[in-house]
């Protein structure tokens, strides 16, 4: 018996040495542990999609989600998540570190010189071409005649919250900036009395909040009861109506990041799977993106058209 004591005593004596006396091999595991740098690919993201992200995995991998319900989520956020979705099934399996802050109009020209890899933030496709020449551009994460947004305003702008007519819009105000070829080109088609170009989107929801101009479009949030809060700003959406832009959404990827053609390539396979499985449409209705038609009106609804973007 005091044989076995003794040899466990010895035992733990040995382990707790090997613990005080060799910090730098417990630091060798640690090291080992973390990614390897040229494992890891920095992607640069607006703070407040990485903030509502974040909240709606709530301790999940992306890899985990099947179903888009829930709080937080919006269409920043199935983008973001579909897309390592799509690049884990094609093989592709580099570490994502994110670098969130005010970047939403820095994310161009990061792309375009090589240094951020792809936009989790989906382009439509008309922006996308215009720079085809630096941007791989995937098969289509929203299809023509899925966009929906929401009208935005501030809850005292009464103005906004009793129309029930395109007519009755067309005498109101909006925002957003002619850099979003489709947003713009939308709007312009309403007819409305008076629309704004305003280039930095925290500004354009500013401008809304203090009723300086009407309302803006963005996708409806119905986790969120379709209300917009950033720090003293708050908007909310028309109950009724929403306006259908005539496009579709894609993936684009950085043609001059070293790891750009493979990421497109596994992205496509991943998308393509994932669409077989018919899960693209259904995270975005789900999400409450693609909206039920019986609860929603259209104030424009798009011609059809034979051949839209697969």
């Amino acid at each position: 018996m005091i044989k076995n004591v003794n040899r466990a005593l010895r035992t733990a004596l040995i382990c707790l040495c090997c613990l005080v006396v060799s910090p730098a091999a417990l630091a060798a595991r640690i090291a080992a542990e973390q990614p390897a740098s040229d494992n890891v690919v920095d992607m640069f993201i607006r703070d407040d999609v990485y903030a509502d992200y974040l909240r709606f995995l709530n301790g999940r991998e992306p890899l985990e989600v099947t179903q888009f319900s829930g709080n937080y989520v919006r269409r920043d956020v199935v983008d973001m998540v579909l897309a390592q979705q799509a690049l884990a099934l094609g093989g592709f399996r580099k570490v994502f570190t994110y670098r969130p802050g005010n970047v939403s109009f820095r994310h161009s020209n990061l792309l375009e010189q090589g240094k951020l890899l792809l936009s989790f933030d989906s382009y439509w496709l008309e922006d996308a071409q215009a720079k085809a020449d630096k941007l791989f551009i995937s098969d289509a994460v929203i299809r023509r005649g899925e966009y929906f947004a929401g009208i935005f305003y501030a809850p005292e702008n009464l103005a906004v919250a009793r129309i029930t007519r395109l007519d009755e819009l067309r005498e109101l105000s909006a925002v957003s900036t002619s850099r979003w070829r489709t947003d713009w080109q939308t709007l312009n088609s309403l007819g409305l009395k008076h629309l704004m170009n305003e280039p930095v989107w925290a500004s354009q929801a500013q401008m809304v909040n203090r009723q300086w101009v009407d309302f803006m479009l963005m996708p409806l949030m119905p986790s969120l009861d379709n209300e917009f809060r950033l720090d003293d700003i708050f908007l909310v959406a028309h109950p009724n109506l929403v306006v259908q832009f005539d496009g579709s959404r894609h993936f684009v990827v950085s043609r001059l990041h070293p790891d750009g053609e493979r990421a497109f390539k596994a992205l496509q396979s991943g998308l393509k799977q994932l669409r077989a499985q018919g899960m693209i449409r259904q995270a975005y209705e789900q999400a409450g993106f693609i909206p039920d038609q019986r609860r929603y009106r259209v104030l424009n609804p798009i011609a059809p058209q034979k051949s839209s973007p697969e």
